[in-house]
């Protein structure tokens, strides 16, 4: 017996639809036998008949006594058993010479009265024996009609039914009996590399993310097999980002708490004089700001992955969003004489959050001017692209990303170089808040000749939005 199982599921059904399927052909082609048989004997009995009747009036005399006699001898059939009846199914005589005083009862004779070939299958009374019975009116002379009843035994035919039906179940059996084969054969293939796959992921399931499931399945199951091991593998590189994303933070908040506890002693001490004292508090300030971005930054990641974070929607001009984003960044350019060029049209406007779409463009200029080279440029530029699409552009000629990076610098927790700080979460937070704004950001970057940004907007016409 197998076991409860999809093995089982799939033998169980294969050889129930298999089942069926042979027992209707072998119920119609057996029925189509017995059908083709039973109405051979009937056509031949039939035509027998209607070539007899085309002698009658030759072969038979009026006058003569012995008209039934030449009846019986005109219309006689081979194998066949010939009664006369009278027109009430009482037996005149029959080609046995037997002569029974009873009366025939069957459905053929009222059939054949009616002007029609009669025909009836059934028992035989007496002999219990199968037979076919076929009755026809024949009228001699204007006053002499009588009733041929052919009687033919089936018992022949029957047998040789009987042994076709035997001969169609033992070939259902084998057939049934190859697909029980076959279908282990194709269970067995599909269950095998499902238990595979089913300990691989309990594996997996307890932290065993180095595990793979190996062996070449094809179609949904190898799909499938695939699926799970870049599952692990995605795992275990998110892992590897979260790993690197502590190292970092770590980083990142043990440098400002160090001076901020550095200089917090110092000036606890006393015994400094005002403009060292001014130093001091402004490094700590400086620091603790450095904290509060960093924290802000790990707490708008959280809202976004909790989808918690609300927009004050609004019409916002681009210009004038991106010539504060440029106000901010200013100073920090200056310090590596990075040139900033604003290139925007004077009336485009998007309806969204200004604060968190400014965000995104201090995130975007940022790191434009973090990666590029002293005695450069950064170009941001906005433009409208259809009726219905606005686009804004950062492009510098930085260092640029590699191919490698490029498809995973969007990626939350990761970074190019983790020596430059930060947490790894600005593009990836800048993404989702373009999402929200129903737009989507793009990259373009080779490396050693810089990279280009592009973030797509929905464009509002001012004469709409105050309508």
């Amino acid at each position: 017996m197998i076991k409860k199982g999809m093995r089982r599921q799939i033998v169980l059904h294969y050889i129930l639809v298999v089942f069926v399927a042979l027992l209707l052909v072998e119920t119609i082609f057996l029925l189509a036998i017995r059908t083709y048989y039973y109405n051979s004997i009937y056509s031949k009995i039939t035509t027998h008949i209607s070539v007899a009747e085309t002698y009658v009036k030759y072969g038979i005399d009026e006058r003569s006594p012995n008209q039934l006699e030449q009846l019986l001898e005109l219309f006689n059939m081979e194998f066949t058993e010939l009664e006369v009846l009278t027109l009430k199914g009482d037996i005149i005589t029959s080609s046995t010479g037997f002569q029974p005083d009873r009366t025939i009862t069957t459905s053929d004779v009222p059939e054949a009265v009616g002007g029609n070939i009669g025909r009836w299958v059934g028992r035989q009374a007496g002999t219990n024996e199968n037979v076919m019975a076929v009755s026809k009116m024949v009228q001699i002379n204007a006053h002499d009609t009588y009733v041929l009843r052919y009687l033919t035994s089936m018992e022949g035919v029957n047998k040789n039914l009987l042994n076709l039906t035997l001969l169609s179940i033992g070939i259902g059996m084998a057939v049934v009996s190859i697909v029980l084969v076959f279908s282990f054969g194709l269970a067995n293939s599909i269950v095998r590399p499902l238990n595979n796959i089913t300990a691989v992921s309990a594996q997996m399931a307890k932290g065993k993310f180095t595990t793979r499931i190996k062996g070449d399945y094809r179609y949904e199951i190898g799909e499938l097999a695939s699926t799970l091991n870049y599952m692990a593998d995605e795992i275990v590189r998110s892992n590897q980002i979260k790993d690197d994303f502590i190292s970092s933070i770590s980083h990142e908040l043990r440098t400002p708490l160090t001076s901020i506890k550095g200089w917090s002693e110092t000036l606890v001490s006393g015994g400094y004089d005002p403009e060292e004292t001014k130093l001091g508090v402004g490094i700590i300030s400086r620091e603790s700001d450095r904290l509060i971005g960093l924290v802000e930054e790990i707490l708008d990641f959280s809202k976004l992955q909790q989808n918690e974070m609300k927009l004050s929607m609004g019409q916002v001009d681009i210009k004038v969003l991106l010539q504060e984003t440029l106000l901010n960044i200013w100073a920090k350019a200056e310090k590596k004489r990075i040139h900033l060029l604003l290139e925007c049209e004077e009336t485009i406007f998007t309806r969204g959050d200004a604060n968190r779409l400014k965000q995104v463009f201090l995130n975007l200029v940022d790191n434009a001017v973090k990666f590029s080279p002293e005695d450069s440029s950064i170009v941001l530029s906005a433009e409208r692209l259809s009726s219905t699409e606005m686009a804004v552009t950062v492009r510098d000629s930085g260092i640029g990303i590699s191919e490698a990076h490029l498809s995973r610098v969007r990626d939350r927790f990761f970074q190019v170089d983790a020596l430059n700080g930060g947490t790894g979460l600005g593009l990836a937070i800048s993404q989702q808040i373009v999402e929200l704004h129903h737009g989507k950001l793009e990259m373009d970057s080779e490396l050693g000749k810089g990279t280009q940004v592009t973030v797509i907007l929905p464009l509002v016409e001012v004469e709409q939005e105050k309508s």
